[in-house]
């Protein structure tokens, strides 16, 4: 697998951020929530080499159930609220955190992963 040239004109993060194209950093990376194109509408990049997996989402749900329960933890510490209160206070927080991050954090690894020219991992045969 061949990745094409990268234009290192286009910062990966700024791409990713923006959920742009890594190469171009115009065209659209997505054509539904989370559904990646099967190319760039401006410059045609082939986006198959995408392999992002599940990284995003660990990523989000460690950061994300750091934050919560450790400032669920302080809140009930410090005030001691019902726990319709906390229910009430960190579901909100938990599927912002969660699902506004997948999206730009999922497109910051594609871009990354061009950006790198990452790909599968191969074993040599005198490695094995």
């Amino acid at each position: 697998m061949d990745l094409q040239p990268f234009d290192h004109g286009v910062s990966p993060y700024a791409a990713g951020l923006g959920c742009r194209c890594p190469r171009c950093g115009r065209g659209r990376l997505f054509n539904g929530f989370l559904t990646v194109a099967p190319s760039c509408s401006e410059c045609g990049l082939d986006y198959s080499f995408d392999d992002s997996g599940d990284g995003p989402v660990v990523f989000i749900i460690l950061a994300a159930g750091a934050l919560v329960v450790g400032l669920a933890l302080w809140v009930e510490l410090t005030w001691q609220p019902p726990f319709w209160l906390h229910a009430l206070l960190w579901t909100p927080l938990v599927l912002v955190s969660t699902l506004g991050l997948l999206r730009p954090l999922k497109a910051t690894l594609i871009a990354l992963q061009y950006s790198k020219r990452a790909q599968e991992g191969r074993l040599d045969k005198g490695d094995a």
